[in-house]
């Protein structure tokens, strides 16, 4: 099965066998285009190009070819919008990423009538610039020519997996899955489809829209045989070395994840440790809605069956942070360096480091926050700020664990290693689980063991796993759950009277943020 895994920094492909296995890989990173405060955009045709040199990559260094590839699956950063033309692939403008805030102003407006829960009951979602869908509308506001366009049927639009499957078929294939349309806050999570009402508010032409399908199921075929493919532009020609692979599962990042590490019951949850922090429980085949900043959204779906849904608290800003660390300040020189700089102190010598680069998400959702780092001393190093980035990652992750907790019983938070635990252990992923001190942090605030798969590539897992079920090469998730194996394992020490003051000050700090 191959695997490919668009992020918000990088793209990578992935092999992997019948036992869920790594065979190969290949990842480039991409642009981030920072046009202004809270303004982040993607180049989608840099993008796509990636994705032709990663599939390229993992093939090569598996000495293998299109005829060894059993189906495709995609997996992408959610909430990321670009419109395109239709005759000719080109994007009418750079694509607007998730953390991008210019559909803030829109927020506010509309949410005056309503307030942020205006439109929860039918999306799931607050009324926040995350979403795809005021980004959308800023596009189609402020690109010249777009808003004719898209009223025309030339102008189309979707979210980073709409526009790769359209290319790598040529155009034939206009479609998302059910998970990428839950997350625009224009799709009805109860009828799974387009929202008249929503759309209307938006101002969002329906004909611009892709068709909705199940997470599991075939999509097309990659390839541009049987149709004329000399009027699109050379950077929209589909790959050849998928030629004929059936497109045939599709799931948002973060519930890829969820479905790689194997969330199929009731319960089960995990956290995401990338650029932002996910964490994600399945609820089962209901709605749940939140009354404390969570929000509900589709887990997945397999064609012909229920659809499966999720609570969800997001983190704008995780790894991130240890980026910024290096990148800004110059305080480490590699991301694999904030380990062993943290442990060289016992303690952030009371700093902390509250990371609200782009507003505070949930249970927050405050736009106008900005990041803080409070509590210096002249005794405060290095080491002390960079430690302090790193608690801030399992500090935020452990305001939605506490959230999850009470609102879709189950989950991972609270700490105490002076009493054994009473959660279910936390499954983790993501690149930041490689930090050994940030894990055992987590597991100590929260109260809980923290878990890691062996397969640590959960994300790019899960897209594989839908791909594989819908054309038969596994066999049921029963079969997918037994393949499900612990790598590593973090247990709890701190004690909770320990864990509740240190809780206590970065809520202090937090409130910092958004009382400047």
């Amino acid at each position: 099965m191959l695997s490919v895994d668009q992020g918000t920094t990088s793209t990578r492909a992935i092999l992997f066998n019948r036992a869920g296995s790594v065979v190969s890989s290949s990842q480039k990173e991409h642009k981030q285009y920072f046009t202004g405060p809270a303004l982040v955009e993607h180049d989608a045709d840099e993008i796509y190009l990636r994705v032709e040199e990663c599939c390229r990559g993992a093939l090569d260094a598996a000495g293998a070819t299109v005829k060894d590839v059993a189906a495709l699956g995609i997996t992408n950063q959610r909430e990321t919008i670009v419109c395109w033309s239709r005759s000719t692939g080109k994007p009418y403008y750079n694509a607007l990423v998730w953390q991008d805030q210019r559909g803030a102003a829109l927020c506010e407006k509309l949410s005056l009538d309503g307030g942020a829960d205006r439109f929860r009951e039918k999306t799931g979602l607050p009324l926040v610039p995350y979403f795809s869908a005021s980004k959308l509308s800023w596009l189609l506001d402020n690109v010249p020519g777009l808003r004719d366009a898209a009223e025309a049927g030339e102008a189309i639009c979707g979210t980073i997996d709409t526009f790769l499957v359209w290319r790598l078929t040529a155009g034939r294939v206009f479609a998302t899955d059910v998970t990428n349309a839950s997350r625009t806050l224009l799709f009805n999570i109860h009828s799974l489809s387009w929202d008249d009402e929503l759309l209307a508010t938006f101002r969002v032409p329906i004909k611009m829209l892709p068709n909705v399908l199940p997470s599991s199921t075939r999509y097309g075929v990659c390839g541009g045989a049987g149709i004329d493919i000399s009027k699109l532009d050379p950077k929209s020609q589909p790959i050849p070395c998928l030629e004929g692979v059936d497109i045939a599962g599709i799931l948002g990042d973060q519930q890829a994840a969820l479905f790689g590490q194997a969330c199929f019951s009731k319960g089960d949850a995990k956290n995401t440790y990338g650029t932002g922090c996910f964490l994600l429980m399945n609820v089962g085949e209901s709605p749940v809605a939140s009354a404390s900043g969570l929000f509900c959204t589709v887990g997945y779906q397999i064609e012909g069956q229920p659809c499966v849904y999720a609570l969800e608290g997001s983190v704008s800003v995780g790894g991130a942070v240890i980026s910024w660390l290096k990148n800004n300040l110059g305080l480490i020189s590699s991301a694999s360096e904030s380990e062993a700089i943290a442990a060289s102190v016992p303690d952030t010598a009371g700093a902390h480091f509250v990371p609200a680069f782009n507003g505070l998400f949930a249970p927050y959702w405050k736009s106008e926050a900005r990041g803080v780092i409070s509590g210096l001393s002249g005794n405060t190093t290095r080491a002390h700020i960079v430690r302090a980035a790193l608690e801030a990652v399992a500090f935020q992750s452990l305001e939605l664990i506490d959230l999850m907790r009470k609102e879709g019983g189950g989950g991972g938070g609270g700490g105490g290693g002076d009493e054994e635990s009473q959660y279910p252990p936390l499954r983790v992923d993501g690149g930041m689980t490689a930090n050994n001190l940030l894990m055992q942090f987590q597991a100590d605030i929260a109260g809980c063991s923290v878990v890691r798969p062996v397969v640590s590539e959960t994300t790019a897992l899960g897209a594989a796993y839908a791909a594989g079920l819908a054309v038969g090469f596994w066999g049921g998730l029963a079969e997918l759950k037994s393949q499900w194996k612990i790598d590593a394992t973090w247990n709890p020490s701190m004690t909770r009277s320990e864990s509740k003051k240190r809780v206590t000050e970065w809520e202090a700090a937090i409130r910092k943020t958004y009382q400047l």
